[in-house]
Formats: structure tokens, C-alpha cells, sequence
């Protein structure tokens, strides 16, 4: 018999085979230099590449699902978990060794959840510099956790319904503030590294006008896909 894992990394995925190898690799890494049982649960939100064959061929669980929502996609995953402890990564986000460390520790110590810094390589000095303010105002003002990394206890997790499946941005938001109503939660001083194709993909000035709609127009504007295609029908680098 083998022993049960105790983590459970949930990676959301579609069309996500140039980023997912090294993204796992990552996982790897980390999650043997933890020491605990774990799993790494690829979830495939109906890709037409090769995403679930490359989850396959490095070792992870693949989950089929044709959900289009990254709340849901989420939600199947956490289902399917065996761990008691919960990482949720996104395909494009590699996963440092220490990083998984503090949050276990975090864990450990009590914490319901939390998340990490981000850091985006590649950037000019003004993208780093919109970057680092807007991660300010999400990590360290609001306290809330970035989506390409959130970690948190099952209990907790289920005690809250999970992600909100009626957003289709923005879900780490409101499961970062209703996991606070349940105990600590915690942003991690290491960090987690993260693409930054949306920047080489969309001018600033997109990116910019996404944000302020999403921030200022309020939670109707989270309510539909449309007008947020760059979070599930982006262009994807192949390069």
C-alpha cells in the first residue's frame, strides 16, 4: 500500500503545453524537497493540445473537465484532492522549493490559508514598476492572495463552499476573504514566479484598462465571460 498524500497541488490547465513541463518540474522539485506524501492533480479544462499528455508523462493526476470557469476548474480539482492540505498553481507559475516550505509551515502553525509574492521576469522597468504596485495594493493592503498561488486546509476550504463559481475573475479574491473569516491567513515574504505573457501578448494600456474595470466596476462586472477573454481565451506563446 502506499501512503496517502498529505498535499495536494492542483494545477487548473487549457492549451497549456509550452508552459506546463517546466511548471511541474517545479512541483516536483518542491514538493519531494517537502518530504510529504503529495499528489499533482492536472485539471484539463477541455484543451485541444497537448496539455493532458504532458501532465501525464511528468506524473500527474489529469482530471477532464469542459468547464470554462476558473472557479469551477478549481472546484473539480479540490473534489478530486485526497491531501488535507490544498496548493492551488497556475500552469504558468513555477513553484520554488521554499515557497511550498512556508506555506506547509504556515499550515502548520495554524493558518487557514494564503498566498505568496509574485514575481515576473522579463518586464521593462515600467511594467516592473505598475507590477509591484498593484501587487502592493493586492498582497500586502488588501491581503489578498495572487490566483497563481493560493494554499489552504481542506476543512477551511470546504467550510466556505470553495470558489465562488459565480465570478469568472477575480475568485481568489472572494475565497482569500472568506477564508479570513475562518481563521489566519497569511501572505508569504517568498515568492512564486509567475509568466508575464499577458505583457508581451497585450499592451499596457489593455491590461491597464482590464484592471481599473474589474476593480472599479464592482462584482457585476466578474459576473460574465464576456469582456474577460484575456483570463480564458488568450493567445498562447508556443516560443
Amino acid at each position: 500500500m502506499t501512503t496517502p498524500p498529505r498535499l495536494s497541488i492542483v494545477i487548473p490547465a487549457r492549451n497549456e503545453e509550452f508552459e506546463l513541463g517546466a511548471t511541474l518540474d517545479s512541483v516536483h522539485t518542491a514538493a519531494e524537497a517537502l518530504g510529504q506524501p503529495w499528489e499533482c492533480i492536472v485539471v484539463n479544462d477541455g484543451s485541444t493540445d497537448r496539455t493532458a499528455d504532458i501532465a501525464r508523462e511528468q506524473g500527474a493526476k489529469v482530471l477532464d473537465v469542459e468547464l470554462h470557469n476558473i472557479g469551477a476548474v478549481r472546484n473539480a480539482g479540490a473534489r478530486a484532492a485526497l491531501g488535507d492540505r490544498i496548493v492551488f498553481l497556475d500552469a504558468d507559475t513555477r513553484l520554488p522549493p521554499e515557497t511550498l516550505q512556508a506555506a506547509w509551515g504556515a499550515m502548520e502553525q495554524g493558518a487557514v490559508g494564503g498566498g505568496a509574492w509574485v514575481r515576473m521576469e522579463g518586464l521593462s522597468w515600467y511594467q516592473r514598476l505598475l507590477v509591484y504596485s498593484f501587487t502592493v495594493f493586492w498582497l500586502r493592503l488588501c491581503g489578498w492572495a495572487a490566483g497563481c498561488f493560493i494554499f489552504c486546509t481542506k476543512d477551511a476550504f470546504n467550510a466556505v463552499d470553495g470558489f465562488d463559481e459565480t465570478y469568472f475573475a477575480s475568485e481568489e479574491r472572494f475565497l482569500s476573504q472568506a477564508l479570513k473569516q475562518r481563521g489566519r491567513f497569511v501572505i508569504l515574504r517568498e515568492v512564486v514566479v509567475s509568466s508575464s505573457r499577458k505583457a508581451r501578448l497585450y499592451s499596457t494600456s489593455q491590461l491597464l484598462g482590464l484592471g481599473f474595470r474589474t476593480l472599479i466596476g464592482g462584482r457585476k462586472t466578474l459576473l460574465q465571460r464576456e469582456g474577460l477573454e484575456i483570463f480564458y481565451d488568450a493567445p498562447r506563446e508556443s516560443t
